[in-house]
């Protein structure tokens, strides 16, 4: 149960009321110089097509208060990672490919994410942050398509929140992949909207969308 009040000179546990406004939170996936940065390891020119829709969203999102997080590759450069199994080394803690691309850093306050599989889920925090914040569409934006984002949209699905997906902030290098990707996240996981539509839900005050 969520606790409703917050009166730090009474005896008791501590209690709190997340915003009304986080019940439709932004998760922005691996918006990092790895992607959209010609000299970053994954970069393919597509990439950059959703930048100026991802950055309408983010503006959308922080005028109308709403949570947003921040879920970026990190890697430790000294020690083995099972994940260079299948993808060379890459985001390693620091250096240029794990920078958030330029106008997308974090706002004071918005928090980070920072994981080591395609999931924004899998070993974070991330569940638990958003539940504490009473989250239940998450709008779920970046790259790629078949990959980082399919997997952190299913997770949320199993989770036990409402998956969006906008069709103009995502992409991948393989559009064939990307396509049977949305059409499975519509028809097994959550929603897929325009860019129209997630903006109008932003401006809507106390909303979670449709």
């Amino acid at each position: 149960m969520i606790p409703t009040s917050h009166d730090a000179s009474r005896s008791g546990p501590f209690t709190w009321r997340p915003k009304a406004g986080h019940r439709l939170a932004l998760a922005l996936i691996d918006v990092d110089n790895a992607f959209f940065d010609p000299r970053g390891a994954f970069y393919y020119p597509d990439a950059e097509r959703v930048l100026e829709p991802l950055g309408r969203l983010l503006a959308a999102a922080r005028a109308s208060g709403r949570l947003v997080v921040h879920a970026r590759e990190w890697h430790r450069s000294d020690l083995g990672d099972f994940e260079s199994y299948k993808l060379p080394p890459h985001c390693v803690r620091n250096d240029f490919d794990a920078l958030p691309f330029p106008g997308f850093e974090e706002a004071p306050g918005e928090p980070v994410v920072q994981k080591r599989r395609y999931s924004a889920f899998f070993a974070t925090d991330l569940a638990l942050l958003l539940r504490e914040q009473a989250v239940e569409r998450l709008i779920v934006a970046g790259v790629k398509t078949n990959v980082c984002i399919r997997a952190t949209v299913q997770d949320a699905f199993a989770h036990g929140f409402r998956p969006t997906v906008v069709r103009e902030t995502v992409n991948s290098n393989r559009p064939h992949l990307h396509a049977a990707t949305m059409e499975d996240i519509e028809r097994y996981f959550g929603d897929v909207v325009d860019e129209a539509t997630a903006l109008r839900w932003m401006r809507e005050t106390e909303s979670a969308g449709g």
